[in-house]
């Protein structure tokens, strides 16, 4: 899915059932692409102890190392059982689970997580350390939502498209996705301005969402050339893109978004169209870096 085929698809885990589902994603993203697999858990910061004379040394924290240990075998053995023969390395590393997974990200292909962890220090899927992670990656973040996809799923990826080259990191993946999956791709411009709507009668609405949709196509046109195979399916609307790619989530595999946008009625990957749909779209939320 990413340009650069070098680094491997990480995820985080925890043991919780979503990051069984961040691993059962991942794993067939890795057998898919033909990538390793990187599974990461973190452990917190070291613990301290005061010794009998008084000084503060670090501490093991050996419950929070066989807890993470115990994560790493349950999804080790799930992501070999269901992909045979892929390639899989794993670590237990000690940190905070944001800057842990952002430390992964300089060399990773994908970053997959869950939407939800386990809490506490340890737990490293929690919707607050999810949102952080998509933001501050330095490689694509794919957080897992939705029913597990199943094999041969011919549902559509969804890409929202703001009429700017901004958008053309996520435009670029959403075609390699669709194309490694031999599914359509449906391709989403939204436009709104209200000053254009207080004028009311004036203002012929019909020649507006004519001209979107040759900007739409414009933006699509060069990455039509490079994925013949794959079927696009547009769809402009005068709405908020949010509340349209939300709808188009419940029937499709796979969600793209990047992570800003133009601003205004028009800009559609606003940072805050990526955040809500990190917490209410219906299908995995791929958020392209610019």
């Amino acid at each position: 899915m990413s340009r650069h085929r070098s680094g491997s698809v990480v995820v985080g885990v925890d043991g919780s059932r979503s990051a069984s589902d961040a691993v059962a994603w991942a794993a067939a993203e890795a057998a898919l692409t033909g990538v390793p697999l990187r599974l990461v858990a973190a452990l917190g910061p070291p613990l301290a102890r005061r010794t009998d004379d008084g000084d503060l040394e670090e501490a093991s924290g050996r419950h929070l190392v066989v807890s993470a240990d115990a994560a790493l075998d349950m999804a080790t053995e799930q992501a070999t059982r269901e992909h045979d023969g892929i390639v899989v390395d794993r670590e237990a590393r000690q940190g905070f689970a944001v800057p842990v997974l952002v430390d992964e990200s300089l060399h990773a292909t994908l970053l997959v997580t869950g939407s939800r962890g386990l809490g506490g220090v340890p737990g490293l899927l929690l919707g607050s350390v999810s949102t952080a992670v998509a933001a501050k990656a330095e490689c694509p973040v794919v957080v897992v939502r939705g029913a597990r996809r199943s094999p041969g799923d011919d549902r559509p990826v969804v890409v929202g498209v703001d009429g700017s080259e901004i958008s053309d990191p996520a435009v670029e993946l959403a075609f390699a996705a669709a194309s490694e999956r031999g599914v359509p791709l449906i391709a989403v411009h939204t436009w709104s301005d209200q000053m254009l709507v207080q004028l009311g009668p004036i203002v012929d609405m019909d020649a507006i969402n004519a001209d979107e949709r040759h900007l739409l196509s414009q933006r699509l046109a060069g990455w039509r050339e490079k994925y013949p195979e794959v079927e696009v399916r547009t769809v402009v609307r005068r709405d908020k893109p949010a509340q349209v790619l939300q709808e188009l989530s419940a029937n499709a595999q796979l969600l793209v978004v990047g992570t800003r946008g133009r601003g205004r009625g028009s800009g559609l990957l606003l940072g805050s169209v990526g955040h809500a749909l990190l917490h209410t779209a219906e299908c995995p939320v791929l958020v392209a870096r610019s």
